[in-house]
């Protein structure tokens, strides 16, 4: 019996332990996420996908699904108090968080993003950016 309660110590530590890890792993992404939510200029737009694979050419995981995950958790500003532009992040057709449509669209239009016709889904084509844009000479 001794024996069992010894493991079931270790591994209960060796849980809290792991469980310590994945939080600090999350909040690494996260930071990395809003960080990058944070550069995307007015007016432009990336996709939860993109967002994704930005972030994991640094530190190698995640998706479009975490980055979504990401942001709904968000309180609007990250870590450091500052805003974050999470209208700017829309999905592969261009469509902003259906609960939060119209609020993402009065954001959208208010800084001249450029929209589909129907004036419902960012126009990607125009509106996508990369941060390799964010060139000096701009």
């Amino acid at each position: 019996m001794a024996g069992r309660m010894r493991g079931t110590t270790a591994s209960a530590a060796d849980g809290g332990a792991e469980a310590a890890d994945r939080t600090a792993l999350a909040a690494e992404y996260a930071t990395s996420v809003l960080a990058l939510v944070r550069q995307i200029p007015a007016a432009r737009a990336m996709t939860y996908g993109l967002v994704a694979e930005i972030v994991a050419e640094s530190l190698h995981r995640g998706g479009p699904r975490q980055v979504g995950q990401v942001l709904a958790g968000s309180s609007g500003v990250d870590d450091d108090g500052a805003p974050v532009p999470w209208w700017r992040v829309v999905n592969a057709a261009g469509s902003p968080p259906a609960h939060h449509l119209d609020a993402a669209l009065t954001e959208l239009r208010a800084e001249g993003c450029p929209l589909s016709r129907d004036g419902r889904r960012v126009d990607l084509r125009r509106a996508v950016w990369f941060p390799e844009d964010d060139t000096p000479d701009r």
